[in-house]
């Protein structure tokens, strides 16, 4: 049980993210239904169990780790797990420590963050318009965010805007997300809604809008160019040569990336998805909580990566309006 964790396809697992809460203070549209029901605290991991269930990976080659949600900034002392885990940063075990956010508690934890090791970040940001942003979110406030940003800015943090293409809601504010993150030094990565969890009364194919469509949109604006620049993550770069700036596109419905998947995911109960699209799960919560010197952990490790399947297809179709996963994306993260 030691050395690099390498799933049955070849693929070397050094990628973890991990939901430190379901609990979000924002209800979008594409992730949950405004009458969420969320997890009682009980069923919820301790902030102990999280860090020793990261730091097993980390000794087993993992070398990216993603706390996301729900909203990472809203789990009470969320903040003493990132320093205990920053210590495999100080000694090389562990080359990026990061976090997905709505940005909604950045002007609070912006700094702290930084002084921590956090580097770069990515927060979901769907419009720049105020009265759309609410309508999106539900009970979100853009200048609320906005003040983060500048926060995290002025504290030395990377960028990354994560915009989800929403047919008829944003796809008319794409040219002005890309001049807005060109002159804030933001990147930004375009992303395909996904057909994981009911959410509501929205309907999911009609805010579907392949990145195929958004490019070719692009390209009228903008001169993209191909770059090989890559992150742990499945997104695709070019260079904006107006702006000197980057723009990802992550396509889990037209063009997965299943044949380079080196990651997998944690939920805050403890449960192991090895797949996005796929419910086969492992439980590491009863390993963790075993007394054995953290052999059950490993060994649920192992097991949990020789079953990473080699990969998935999502579906939206008006044939289908249940979605293709019935797990919402809050449960994992993204």
């Amino acid at each position: 049980m030691d050395g690099p964790l390498i799933d049955p396809h070849g693929r070397t697992v050094d990628y973890l993210r991990v939901s430190v809460t379901d609990r979000c203070d924002f209800r979008c549209v594409y992730c949950m239904s405004e009458d969420m029901s969320f997890l009682p605290k009980k069923d919820v991991l301790s902030l102990e169990e999280i860090e020793l269930i990261c730091s097993a990976f980390i000794y087993r080659g993992v070398k990216k780790l993603r706390l996301t949600g729900g909203e990472p900034l809203v789990r009470r002392n969320v903040m003493w797990l990132f320093r205990k885990l920053s210590r495999h940063l100080k000694t090389d075990a562990l080359e990026e420590l990061t976090i997905t956010t709505n940005g909604s508690q950045l002007e609070r934890f912006a700094d702290e963050l930084s002084d921590i090791g956090i580097r770069r970040i990515n927060v979901s940001l769907d419009t720049l318009d105020p009265e759309k942003f609410s309508s999106i979110t539900r009970w979100g406030r853009l200048d609320n965010v906005k003040r983060g940003l500048e926060v995290a800015k002025r504290a030395n943090i990377k960028i990354k805007i994560n915009t989800v293409a929403l047919r008829g809601v944003n796809d008319n504010e794409f040219d002005n997300l890309i001049s807005w993150c060109g002159d804030e030094g933001f990147d930004i990565t375009f992303i395909e809604v996904m057909p994981m969890g009911e959410i509501g009364d929205s309907a999911r194919l009609d805010q579907y809008m392949p990145l195929s469509m958004v490019r070719a949109q692009l390209n009228n604006s903008w001169t993209l160019k191909d770059i090989a620049y890559k992150t742990a993550g499945p997104a695709r770069y070019v260079k904006v040569e107006e702006t000197g700036g980057r723009i990802g596109f992550i396509t889990p419905m037209t063009h997965n990336f299943c044949e380079t998947c080196n990651r997998v995911r944690l939920t805050c109960t403890g449960m192991l998805y090895m797949c996005l699209g796929q419910e086969d799960r492992a439980d590491l919560r009863t390993a963790v909580k075993a007394d054995d010197g953290g052999d059950s952990l490993m060994a649920a490790i192992d097991e949990a990566i020789g079953r990473k399947p080699k990969g998935h297809d999502f579906i939206i179709d008006r044939r289908r309006q249940d979605p293709s996963n019935p797990r919402h994306m809050s449960v994992t993260g993204g």
